[in-house]
């Protein structure tokens, strides 16, 4: 009776066995065993070759768009050119500024220059001919006259003068010694007033002495009232409290 347990027994120990390593048995997996170091050669491998693909990539989507290395140095090159160029016109606008104002300054130089020659002409012009009456005689022997008188402004309620006195050519008199002398017109507040220079007991009335044999030219300054208008200048030479010559311009 205790004939077919055993035999059951080894029935499920073969059954286990059969299971385990016959035809039913589960896959067994083999692994091959790589070392780490050639894992991260790999992966330095794949990588490399990753980055290298960009650029090629890159290089050539800029090769499509027109940006090649050479056409960026051209545009470079021309950029540079075009710097220089624009710094030379500068410089050249700079210099014919400069000449400009040289240029201009020199005509105005000279046009002053003409106008005082022109004007030095003119005296000259009338001087010739007041010398030249005298040399004729037309005048009176020791006859005096006042010419050429011109008064300006010179600045703060002042005026400068200028005229030219002749006189006569005389055998029996000597150089004449008198004063020269001064009328002015002037209107100040709505009102006309005369004023005589020099004035009375005026302590500067000797530079008003004039003495001269043939002709003189002189010049001066005198002032008048601080807000007064000039309105005309009448010079004269006076000798011993008689007038001997006037001329009269108006302003």
């Amino acid at each position: 009776m205790r004939w077919p347990k055993a035999s059951s027994g080894l029935a499920v120990k073969a059954r286990r066995l059969r299971s385990r390593f016959g035809i039913a048995a589960p896959r067994l997996t083999v692994k091959t065993h790589v070392p780490w170091h050639w894992r991260a050669a790999s992966v330095i491998i794949i990588t490399a070759a990753s980055l290298a693909l960009a650029g090629w990539i890159y290089d050539a989507g800029r090769s499509i768009a027109g940006f090649k290395n050479s056409a960026m140095d051209t545009l470079k090159s021309r950029l540079s050119d075009q710097e220089s160029e624009l710094k030379q016109l500068r410089s050249a606008v700079t210099s014919t500024s400069a000449s400009l104002q040289i240029e201009q300054a020199a005509q105005e130089q000279l046009k002053k220059h003409a106008a005082t020659l022109e004007e030095e002409n003119i005296r000259l012009k009338e001087e010739l001919a007041v010398f030249e009456n005298m040399a004729q005689g037309r005048a009176a022997e020791g006859s005096l006259a006042i010419s050429r008188l011109r008064v300006e402004p010179a600045g703060e309620g002042g005026y400068g003068y200028t005229m030219l006195v002749t006189r006569q050519q005389s055998k029996k008199d000597g150089e004449f010694r008198g004063q020269l002398q001064f009328l002015l017109n002037i209107q100040q507040a709505g009102r006309s007033a005369m004023i005589t220079l020099p004035e009375t007991g005026d302590p500067e009335s000797a530079r008003y002495q004039v003495s001269f044999r043939n002709f003189h030219r002189l010049a001066g300054r005198f002032r008048i009232p601080e807000g007064a208008q000039l309105i005309s200048v009448e010079a004269r030479l006076v000798q011993d409290g008689s007038i001997k010559a006037t001329q009269r311009i108006t302003l």
